[in-house]
């Protein structure tokens, strides 16, 4: 901490953050002074750690909070704050809603519950609707897909690109092993 207080040490990153209203280089004078004389610690988060905060608390508490870093920090840093009673300032409501929308999106994808999905078949009738039936059947929802027969392996295949909303990444994984076992080509793809 000496070292980020004393200006050697600098928090500036590369891009833009969620957290833009903390995001400074270093602290300023007086703030530096008042953490030196109260001997407070400063930690650094990462912008996932945020973001995934940032999820949490809308998910969770139904709370808009902007920055989330208290919380970041928290889950960051465990071993710092185990056994120990903590209480976090939650401040900052005026995220950009493009950007929360991101945000709870990117969120809902770390934890598995927001899936891509791409399956290779045969462009024939009824197709589309077999491979509708088997995600229905493994109790997951369809929230997007497209369809493209350009990108297949033949004049006569198409690929179908999902987004498909499930519980976890296991719940994933099941429909994704539901459609391999009706001997359809398909793999969940990563953001």
């Amino acid at each position: 901490m000496a070292d980020l207080l004393a200006g050697r040490v600098s928090t500036a990153r590369a891009g833009s953050t969620v957290a833009d209203g903390i995001a400074v280089s270093e602290p300023g004078r007086l703030t530096s002074s008042l953490l030196a004389d109260h001997a407070v610690e400063i930690l650094v988060v990462p912008e996932a750690a945020i973001e995934q905060a940032i999820a949490m608390l809308l998910e969770i508490e139904k709370t808009v909070v902007e920055g989330a870093a208290a919380l970041a920090a928290l889950m960051t840093y465990p071993e710092r704050f185990a056994g120990r009673r903590v209480g976090l300032v939650l401040s900052g409501g005026n995220i950009d809603p493009r950007t929360l929308s991101v945000v709870a999106l990117r969120g809902l994808a770390v934890a598995g519950r927001l899936n891509r999905l791409r399956v290779e078949l045969d462009d024939v009738l009824g197709r589309l609707a077999l491979v509708a039936d088997l995600i229905a059947r493994e109790a997951a929802n369809v929230v997007e897909f497209g369809h493209d027969g350009l990108g297949s392996s033949g004049a006569r295949s198409t690929v179908l690109e999902l987004r498909i909303d499930t519980l976890d990444a296991e719940h994933a994984e099941r429909v994704l092993d539901a459609i391999l076992a009706e001997g359809l080509t398909a793999e969940l793809v990563d953001w």
